[in-house]
């Protein structure tokens, strides 16, 4: 094995992973697990070298750690914005930790995320649930003679967006009015 040859493919292999990390980061705002994800399928599917997953992972791992020492990439910063942009969307703050913990984000942004969204918002859960109610078209958003036969259907959409029971209960007992009134507020 000619040792020269070995060293000439280790850094046509650093300088593609890094050109289609640079062309990723053109397109998205990935977490570092996402790009780490991303680098590593495109080596599996596309590059198909003779390195080992363990280098190529180690060589991965250098490429994200640079890019994170030059501030490109930043999973604080993500977090916080994936945070904002779920909370707009009507999830709940149970529902925003585990997307966020999906997307491989530390478990101190993600309190700190959550924790300047309770900072900042009155009732973000409420909020999060009257958003989703309008959205879905539930609740007190349903004709009066089928609220009855859907309220249990209504609390299993509430439920599964990350809302607890008295919440659920809280936000399916209002009236029409109320609803809209809080709806013109939000």
């Amino acid at each position: 094995m000619n040792p020269t040859s070995n060293k000439s493919d280790f850094e046509d292999l650093t300088t593609n992973l890094k050109d289609l990390a640079y062309s990723y980061l053109e397109k998205y705002s990935p977490s570092k697990q996402q790009l780490k994800i991303y680098l590593l399928k495109k080596y599996l599917t596309k590059i198909k070298g003779t390195q080992s997953k363990k280098e190529v992972s180690s060589l991965i791992d250098e490429i994200i750690n640079n890019l994170e020492k030059n501030k490109i990439i930043n999973d604080e910063l993500y977090s916080d914005s994936k945070a904002r942009m779920f909370l707009r969307r009507g999830y709940s703050l149970n529902k925003i930790n585990q997307s966020l913990r999906h997307k491989g984000i530390d478990q101190k942004y993600i309190k700190q995320s959550i924790d300047k969204i309770k900072e900042n918002q009155i009732e973000p859960d409420f909020v999060s649930a009257l958003k989703l109610c309008k959205r879905r078209r539930i609740g007190p958003l349903r004709p009066q003679a089928n609220r009855e036969l859907f309220y249990k259907k209504d609390m299993g959409i509430l439920a599964r967006g990350g809302f607890n029971f008295d919440l659920s209960k809280r936000v399916l007992n209002l009236d029409v009015k109320e609803f809209n009134k809080l709806i013109k507020i939000i």
